[in-house]
């Protein structure tokens, strides 16, 4: 019966990242593959669920006033003024948000390398990935490459900062760019912001819908997960304009109806936190002292370049990792589309991308002590240096 399938079905192959966290459990190895934060939630956010669930708040839902948490948070941060009433629609998570706004056919421009994700969302629309090679080591934008993708079968971009893999940081200047190509082929953005509350050194956070003539075509997607530690409450959301808000509505409703409704009580909880949690947030995670050639400027991850002395490529490496020292990393090949990419490139060109590895930081100081501790054991015992 397996030919009753759709060809979408037939294509589609477990996630890596989530084998490698099932792996990390079933080795009991440190798991700094998946993104999801191993310290605790904020007290008062967990009680605000157990409340609402005490309170038979279990039902199908729409809490309101996490719409109107939003657009004030919109306008306070970027300056934009969002209709709570109409431009905001709550998903089961980021993933949902994004997916419905994928709305499918033609050409959609991705970042490469980029999350895994969103390759699927677009090839389940039926739409036409299209990636533009971020240069490394610095994951830089070219602006000429970024033009020659736009034709007139593309329908939109994706955005993503701060940006997984690589912890970039999108500059005003880059932004810009991006933002001229939107307006010039008159077509949509659809941003990942889910790490915007996680910048280090002074960058910030600009959104794509700030800039002149964008907020009318972009559809930012985010959610509560990494920001307040909960990725299993599945509450996220897309801000967008009215036309495209309401079809992203429709879509979830369809599918999945309401996100869970406890939850949503909760994030009202959340949404209200003061400053200082955010800044508390960057200080724990700023507190690991990196040594790597990136430094990441943003999300919970890093980009790690393997030593040039390691003869092994990142998929060698990973598996070595877990083997050898007992800590679970992604491979960054699985990031990269060089096949599907605008520009030819020999073999020679793309050997980088079977050079780097993902961990993810944002793990309590115990955790990343220990896996600091378990490289250094393998770099002491081993061939296999890490970077």
């Amino acid at each position: 019966m397996e030919e009753k399938l759709s060809s979408v079905a037939k294509n589609f192959t477990p996630s890596p990242i989530q084998e490698l966290s099932h792996l990390a459990q079933r080795c009991n190895a440190i798991n700094l593959a998946e993104g999801f934060p191993d310290f605790p939630a904020p007290v008062r956010i967990k009680n605000a669920a157990v409340s609402a669930i005490n309170s038979d708040f279990n039902q199908y839902r729409h809490v309101q006033g996490i719409c109107d948490h939003l657009a004030a948070a919109m306008k306070k941060m970027h300056d934009l003024d969002v209709n709570p009433l109409t431009d905001i629609a709550i998903c089961c998570g980021q993933t949902e948000a994004f997916a419905a706004a994928i709305f499918g056919g033609d050409e959609v421009v991705l970042f490469d390398p980029s999350y895994e994700t969103y390759e699927g969302c677009i090839t389940m629309a039926g739409g036409v990935p299209v990636f533009v090679a971020l240069d490394p080591p610095q994951w830089t934008l070219c602006p000429g490459k970024l033009l020659k993708s736009f034709t007139g079968r593309t329908k939109a971009i994706v955005w993503n900062s701060p940006h997984n893999p690589t912890g970039k940081v999108f500059s005003k200047e880059e932004l810009e760019v991006i933002a001229e190509a939107c307006c010039r082929w008159d077509c949509l953005a659809i941003t990942d912001e889910v790490y915007e509350h996680i910048t280090f050194d002074d960058k910030k956070h600009i959104s794509l819908a700030s800039l002149p003539g964008m907020q009318k075509r972009t559809v930012i997607t985010s959610s509560l997960s990494k920001t307040f530690s909960v990725t299993g409450w599945r509450i996220g959301w897309a801000i967008a304009p009215a036309f495209a808000a309401s079809a992203i509505r429709n879509i979830h409703v369809k599918i999945t109806d309401s996100a869970p409704a406890p939850f949503q009580e909760a994030a009202l909880t959340a949404l209200t936190s003061p400053p200082e949690y955010f800044e508390g947030l960057k200080k724990v995670l700023t507190s690991i002292g990196f040594q790597i050639h990136f430094k990441p400027q943003g999300s919970v991850f890093l980009f790690a370049e393997l030593p040039k002395n390691c003869l092994l490529s990142d998929v060698e490496y990973a598996k070595e990792l877990v083997k050898e020292a007992g800590v679970v990393a992604v491979p960054g090949c699985g990031f990269f589309h060089t096949k599907l990419s605008m520009e030819p490139s020999s073999e020679a060109s793309c050997n980088y991308q079977k050079r780097y590895v993902r961990f993810a930081f944002c793990k309590s100081i115990a955790t990343l002590a220990a896996a600091a501790q378990k490289f250094s054991d393998l770099k002491n015992a081993t061939r296999y240096e890490h970077p």
